[in-house]
């Protein structure tokens, strides 16, 4: 089996900057977590690969998910919340993001978010697919991660000035940094990370960003697919670099394909509009091409089972029809209620001639969110001293197989804060401290940008809402071939930027996305293995966590649930 490069050929460091710790993202993660930080340690740096407010969380639509109700209970969401994930949540960590949830929301409120309030001034609560209880609070209607960000950000600039903050902007994190691996050749703690800095003056170019922990904020995977709701900057940057750097990964098989993303043509490509599950919150149905809502008498909650089980069915619906697209129909809610409650998908889909009032919608699913990541535990610890991750970015157990809607951004939070907490703690009691990086060994890795539509295809065909092992033995052979073809000893034909790391990250995901895919046989969450179609509680009621060893070869294991 072809192995994996433990790091990628770019230029070496010109520059060098340190801190306490660095994050990397800018998404309500990765800013909780710089907003926390900036009162726990003495210098803080923020690292994002766009602008500041270019973060994930712009994009989500339908809101977050707490028990704000007085009659709503974490107990009700934790149940919740296990249901949709499958039987491979961890119950403790889900019990930590239900119990601190509402306290983190209205954390946000006093940063400066504003959720959309009834007549009393209670924040409104709507539901969402899996969810028993209205317990989503959303913000300008549809555009509740807008709102989030907004507030959130603007925190961050009242405090740019700070000496203990620094904000580096359009910076891609290509590596982390570590120090000597132990005597054993296990990897050694992570002090920093190297960066490429889109700039002028003596912060551009590669930089190396010295630290005693870093946070890895960076959201998900979703541009390892051909069709995702993930903006561009969704290339699994984290996730590759953790495991370049000796980190575990665990779940990369389970990716939510939202059930109702617009469907624009078999051409459609790159961040497809999303139409929010809070469109069928409020009522709206799903129709085949008969016009008859197809979900009724297939699962108990119809357009509101979770998002598993509404895409599976969908995409059997267009096998049985053997159409692209269903409809949802929103029309019966009338269009002054539809351009109050949902003003964003309004003017989006009215810019494509669409009116939501008077027309169905044509909808497929697409790849949504991505419940596999770095492995952490509770504190949001990796299995490498020093590192953190949070958000999409980890593997927290909160999602197990399966993500309940409007749980991400209340994981960012709850999470976001218990990491920095713990970093802040740790390196207060002397437990992490700053250590020299050391180069780890040949051969490096650079993928040409040229290559991106091809990995996009291989995973899509062989990893997509549905596999099995014959098209996985084929995406696993493409991809190892790639990795093959571009891995060197010596300096890469190809000039090392931004596209052409992003493409190795997309590959190194998609690698680990189908390995993974391949070995679990069973059908579970956001994994359907169309050979293997029962859940197998037996063999698989565990995480699979990848690795690699001194080598570079991929060690793929079962690991509990619960980490001890």
């Amino acid at each position: 089996m072809t192995g994996f490069a433990q790091r990628l050929a770019a230029p070496a460091p010109g520059w060098t900057v340190e801190a306490d710790v660095i994050v990397v993202g800018s998404g309500i993660a990765g800013l909780t977590a710089a907003l926390e930080l900036r009162h726990r340690v003495n210098r803080v740096l923020l690292v994002t690969k766009g602008g500041l407010s270019s973060g994930n969380t712009l994009w989500a639509q339908g809101g977050i998910a707490a028990a704000l109700d007085p009659e709503d209970t974490p107990d009700e969401h934790l149940e919740d919340t296990l249901v949709a994930g499958a039987g491979l949540c961890s119950p403790e960590a889900v019990r930590a993001l239900v119990t601190e949830g509402p306290e983190r929301v209205r954390k946000l409120v006093d940063r400066g978010a504003n959720f959309d309030k009834q007549a009393d001034g209670s924040i409104t609560l709507t539901r969402e697919g899996g969810h028993h209880r209205d317990r989503i609070a959303h913000a300008g209607g549809d555009a509740t991660g807008a709102e989030i960000s907004r507030a959130l950000v603007a925190r961050l600039e009242a405090v740019r000035q700070d000496p203990r903050v620094e904000i580096i902007e359009h910076a891609m994190v290509v590596d982390l940094l570590t120090a000597a691996p132990d005597a054993d050749g296990n990897p050694g703690p992570v002090c920093g990370v190297t960066l490429h800095v889109i700039g002028e003056g003596t912060r551009d170019g590669v930089g190396a960003a010295l630290a005693k922990a870093v946070v890895m904020a960076t959201g998900g995977i979703g541009q390892v697919y051909s069709s995702s709701t993930n903006p561009s900057s969704a290339t699994g940057d984290g996730v590759a670099a953790a495991l370049r750097a000796g980190a575990t990964i665990a779940d990369m098989e389970f990716v939510q394909f939202h059930p109702t993303v617009l469907w624009q043509g078999t051409s459609a490509t790159g961040q497809l509009p999303l139409i929010s599950e809070a469109v069928r919150g409020e009522g709206a149905y799903l129709l085949n091409s008969s016009g008859e809502r197809f979900m009724v008498g297939r699962h108990e909650l119809a357009e509101l089972a979770p998002r598993d089980v509404v895409s599976r069915n969908i995409v059997r619906m267009m096998e049985e029809e053997g159409t692209d697209n269903v409809f949802l129909d929103c029309r019966h809610l009338g269009g002054t209620f539809l351009r109050e409650r949902f003003p964003t998908i309004w003017e989006r889909l009215e810019e494509r001639g669409i009116d939501m009032a008077t027309d169905l919608i044509p909808v497929a699913p697409a790849q949504h969110f991505h419940s596999g990541g770095v492995l952490t535990d509770l504190h949001g610890r990796s299995t490498l001293r020093g590192l953190y991750a949070v958000g999409e970015a980890a593997c927290s157990g909160v999602h197990g197989a399966n993500r309940l809607a409007s749980n991400s951004l209340l994981e960012g939070l709850v999470f976001g804060t218990r990491a920095c907490a713990d970093a802040a703690e740790m390196i207060e009691a002397g437990a992490l401290t700053c250590e020299d990086p050391v180069d780890r060994p040949m051969p490096v890795s650079l993928i040409p940008a040229t290559m991106r539509v091809r990995i996009q295809q291989i995973a899509h065909r062989g990893a997509g809402p549905f596999r099995d092992a014959a098209t996985l033995a084929v995406a696993l052979e493409k991809l190892a071939g790639a990795r093959a073809l571009f891995q060197t000893d010596s300096e890469p034909a190809t000039m090392p930027q931004v596209a052409e790391w992003e493409t190795s990250n997309v590959l190194t995901c998609a690698s680990l996305i189908a390995e993974a895919a391949m070995v679990r046989e069973e059908s579970r969450g956001g994994h359907q293995r169309t050979d293997f179609p029962e859940t197998d509680d037996a063999r698989f009621q565990v995480r699979l966590a990848s690795s690699l060893d001194p080598d570079g070869k991929l060690r793929l294991v079962k690991a509990p649930i619960e980490l001890g």
